[in-house]
Parts: C-alpha cells; structure tokens; sequence
C-alpha cells in the first residue's frame, strides 16, 4: 500500500477551520436538543425548543480554532508516524493520531463547552457570568470541570470515527480507481461518524451531566464518569443511560458529512492556491 498523502501544516490548519466553523454553526439547534434531553433538569426545564440558538457565541469562536488544531495535530502525527506504522498497520495509525489530537485540542475545546453548553440550558445567564461563577467556586479548574470525561468521550469517538472514514474512503478509491471526491468523503464521514456517534452516546451522557452539575465540594462523585452512568442507569434504566441517542446520531451523521465534505472541499481549494503550493513545496 503506498503512502497516504499527508496535507502540509497550514492547508491542514485552514481547512479544518473552515470545516469546524461551518459544522458547528449549520448544526447548532440539534446540539441544543440534544444536550437539553441529556441535562438533569430535563428537556422542558432546560428549555425546551425556545431560544435553541442561544450560546451560540462561544461555539462560533471556538469551533475554527479547535477544528484547525485538531486537524492539524492529527495530520502531523499522521505523518510522523507513517514511515513506522503503515501499509497494514495504517488503522493503528489513524487510532494513535486521532487520539493525540483529541487530546491536544480539548485544552482549548473544554472552557468554551462549558460555557456553552450551561447557556443552552440555563434562562437569563450570559457567558461572563458563566466564568466568573465556575472560577469563583473552583478556581481555574472550574473552566476544566468535565476535562477527563471529554477525553473519555472524544477519544474512543475519534478511535472508532477516524479509521473507519479512511478505510471507507481507501474502499471507494479501490472502487472507482480515482481520488475520493468532496462528496464521496462526506459520505464516508457521515457513515462513521454516526457509527461511532451511536456508540459512545453514554459517554456523552455523562460528560454533559458532569459539566452542568453545581459545584458541591462534598460531591466527587459527580465529576466521575462511571458513577454519574450508574446513577443515571439505576435511576432510569438503560433508556437513560442513552438519552439524547437520536438528536446526537443524527446531529452527527449531518455534521460528519457537511465536516467531512468541507474539509475535503476547503483542502483542495487552499492546495490549488499558487501561494499554498509554494508554501507546501518549502516545507
């Protein structure tokens, strides 16, 4: 199998912003629905259908940065890697690098989820007032609340989601004999990206339960995954343990192919810039 073709650091960095911030904006309502179904409060308390744009400020700021960071440690490591495992071992690759990326990019990714996600379920509370309060009770660790379990999430998320749209793609390459197109890439991320949306919908669960939930001191338990999923579980059964399954399959079955497809897209658009070209061929 020959070598994948790695895209420089900075069509990398700008395609994905261009990707992240699309996504992330078209998409917004279904994240909304979803993390009020999800919230402790229950979906009417949280809100409801009202106001399903609201917190929309910090997800438009952060989304091309953190999609731009993420594609871009995910192709470096990618490419760093390659020489040492690829041909049959490529998945292990696309497992290794996601999970790195992952990782890298939730440093910036978490403070803005947390502020989002408490102005998608809470009346009347603006993003300033959200992070003077969670600095206010914890400190610097209030903006992290949920750090861990967002690994948790996103990493077995990427592990199952990235691997499985680059053997979808080499499939449609083996197929046609051609490159993969924008839209056959958007296929191929939609497909893996609701597969791997389905399956980690606990793990998202808890994650939101873990970000929204006051700050008691006396409480650890909270900021835990398994023991927020077994209270969850032993409340409301495995139904509840997967609520918000559908909002968030789909959501991620649209965002996968619209990310996907935008990212191909915004590639081939930044490697057909003359001034891209020259910068790939320095460096």
């Amino acid at each position: 199998m020959e070598s994948e073709n790695i895209p420089s650091a900075i069509t990398s960095f700008t395609a994905g912003a261009v990707a992240g911030l699309t996504v992330d904006v078209a998409l917004f309502p279904l994240d909304t629905l979803k993390t009020r179904i999800q919230s402790e409060k229950g979906f009417w308390k949280s809100g409801g259908f009202k106001q399903i744009y609201k917190g929309i400020g910090p997800t438009a700021a952060g989304s091309a940065p953190c999609a731009a960071i993420f594609f871009l440690t995910y192709n470096e490591t990618k490419g760093f890697l390659q020489p040492y495992i690829g041909g049959n071992w490529s998945p292990v690759c696309h497992i290794i690098s996601a999970s790195v990326a992952e990782v890298t990019v939730n440093v910036v990714k978490v403070p803005i989820e947390i502020v989002k996600q408490r102005r998608q379920t809470t009346k009347g509370v603006s993003t300033l007032a959200i992070v003077r309060k969670a600095i206010h009770n914890e400190g610097l660790r209030g903006m992290y609340r949920g750090f861990v379990s967002t690994v948790m999430r996103d990493v077995p998320f990427s592990v199952i989601q990235f691997p499985l749209w680059e053997a979808l793609k080499s499939h449609i390459q083996m197929m046609t004999g051609e490159e993969v197109t924008p839209a056959q890439s958007a296929f191929s991320g939609a497909a893996a990206g609701a597969v791997a949306g389905a399956a980690t919908t606990p793990l998202d669960l808890a994650k939101t339960r873990i970000m929204l939930a006051e700050h008691r001191p006396h409480c650890p338990s909270e900021t835990r995954m398994l023991p927020v999923l077994r209270e969850i579980y032993r409340l409301k059964g495995l139904q509840g343990v997967f609520a918000g399954f559908v909002p968030r399959t789909v959501f991620i079955f649209l965002g996968g192919g619209v990310f996907f497809g935008c990212y191909d897209f915004a590639r081939g658009v930044v490697e057909s810039m003359p001034f891209f070209k020259h910068k790939s061929k320095e460096s």
